[in-house]
């Protein structure tokens, strides 16, 4: 079975973030006909969709996510902090999903030259 890892950004019972790689498994379907089958994961309702442009030297300080959201990032490349001091860099082709809307949050730079852009879907 073909999966897709992504890391998770949540909050513990006290407002602290933290992270995990969490799975999506896929499982081959006959999506759309006539062309071959391809994998896919199971489907899950969204609220919202946006695109998001990250400058070059953008910095997020400590904030909670406004809602839970996957972010699916297509360019440039950026690093998160949770709230217990671990740090992750992800890049273009990378999804984070986002749940920590509760307590200190996160901290997010773009790291390079290049702004970061990314997909965001918001679900509840």
């Amino acid at each position: 079975m073909s999966r897709i890892d992504y890391l998770r950004i949540y909050a513990d019972a006290d407002g602290c973030s933290h992270f995990e790689i969490q799975t999506v498994g896929l499982e081959t379907k006959d999506y759309a006909p006539p062309a071959p089958p391809l994998n896919t994961s199971a489907l899950a309702s969204a609220d919202n969709s946006l695109f998001l442009e990250l400058p070059v030297g953008w910095y997020g300080d400590w904030h909670p996510t406004p809602v839970r959201q996957w972010l699916i990032l297509m360019s440039g490349e950026c690093e998160f902090e949770a709230g217990d001091g671990e740090r992750a860099i992800r890049k273009a082709g990378d999804v984070v999903m986002l749940d920590d809307t509760m307590g200190k949050g996160h901290q997010t730079k773009v790291l390079g030259k290049v702004a970061v852009r990314m997909a965001a879907i918001h679900f509840s």
